[in-house]
């Protein structure tokens, strides 16, 4: 072979080798179009070909031939695990397909609400992780799981605690709620506890944690307004200090389980049921809703009054009038019953 050859074929094995590197970087470099990360969710039926089409319709892949070609030399069908994927600008094929490999997923920002039932509750979850509501449903009905938490279906709103949680997104029913659970432990601090016997002191009865938290959630239920709940909660200590009936609106409507009621009447009044606190003395077997933060505090740091009674304000602004007499009180409630009455408002 003449040196002409030589060099022409030395030319052409160089050129090969060039373009096999530049393949070669281009394939291992093959990423993503997004300018921002976004999240891939992997479910327990996802496939290669479903994951592909997520990553389509989601995070703008450069080649998704190249994403195949991983998911067989990595034979991503057998190690296909469920989650959220985060895809970023700098993440590369090969980088998406080894963190489903290895479980490398990244967590949610779990809302957890105060709401008035379990059932709510689930409703609320489930939208914001792989399971669905039934099956959370499911558990918070199960006596004995709930027992194994340290709960009864009465004092169990009060192991959520209206906050914001990292958490997989695929997390199962029960580590979702030993974490709950755990969450519950962690608020109430040493400084909280610690509040519970001037608490008591002043209500003149033992308040337990799960008594503060009754209270709290009836104080929630009477305004969303956060600085008048001190207020509110020490009526209601008064009100147990002199062992009156607590005679919270809000706890017969939980009682009647009408959540669309605005008007209690007489007739609600009546209806049977622990819940009934106009029936019942003292705080109700467990919270009417899951209580905020707010209420919670405003309890353990409630102020001094006398007030006796509360009754709406007549301009519905959800604030309360309060009185230390029933005269005062009741001529509070008729301005309120006429702004009602004005309304055309009956129930």
């Amino acid at each position: 072979m003449d040196s002409k050859k030589k060099t022409g074929w030395g030319w052409m094995l160089l050129c090969l080798v060039v373009a096999l590197g530049i393949a070669a970087w281009w394939v291992y470099r093959s990423g993503f179009g997004v300018s921002k990360p976004v999240s891939i969710y992997i479910d327990t039926d996802d496939t290669v070909d479903s994951i592909a089409q997520k990553l389509e319709k989601t995070a703008v892949p450069e080649e998704m031939r190249v994403f195949h070609l991983y998911a067989d030399v990595l034979n991503l069908k057998d190690k296909i695990r469920t989650g959220r994927y985060e895809v970023t600008p700098e993440m590369t094929m090969l980088d998406f397909v080894r963190n489903i490999r290895n479980h490398n997923e990244k967590p949610i920002r779990l809302v957890v609400p105060s709401v008035r039932t379990m059932d709510q509750m689930a409703g609320k979850l489930a939208p914001q992780l792989m399971v669905d509501s039934a099956s959370i449903a499911d558990y918070l009905r199960d006596e004995a799981k709930v027992k194994d938490l340290g709960y009864t279906k009465e004092s169990l709103p009060g192991m959520f605690v209206p906050n914001t949680y990292e958490v997989y997104w695929d997390v199962s029913v029960e580590k979702l709620m030993e974490r709950m659970k755990k969450e519950s432990d962690r608020f109430w601090t040493s400084e909280r506890q610690a509040k519970l016997k001037e608490v008591s002191e002043y209500a003149g009865e033992e308040m337990t944690r799960e008594k503060v938290i009754t209270l709290a959630s009836i104080v929630d239920s009477e305004t969303a307004h956060d600085p008048e709940k001190p207020t509110i909660a020490t009526l209601y200590m008064n009100r147990l200090r002199k062992k009156m009936a607590l005679q919270s609106d809000p706890t017969v409507i939980y009682a009647v389980r009408d959540f669309t009621i605005r008007r209690v009447l007489n007739e609600h009044l009546k209806v049977e049921s622990p819940y009934n606190t106009y029936q019942n003395l003292g705080l109700p077997p467990g919270p009417i809703r899951v209580p905020s933060i707010a209420g919670i505090d405003a309890v353990l740091n409630h102020g001094k009054n006398d007030y006796l009674y509360m009754c709406a304000k007549e301009d519905f602004s959800g604030t309360h009038n309060y009185a230390v007499s029933y005269g005062e009180h009741q001529r509070n409630a008729r301005r309120y019953i006429q702004a009602l009455n004005a309304k055309g408002i009956k129930r």
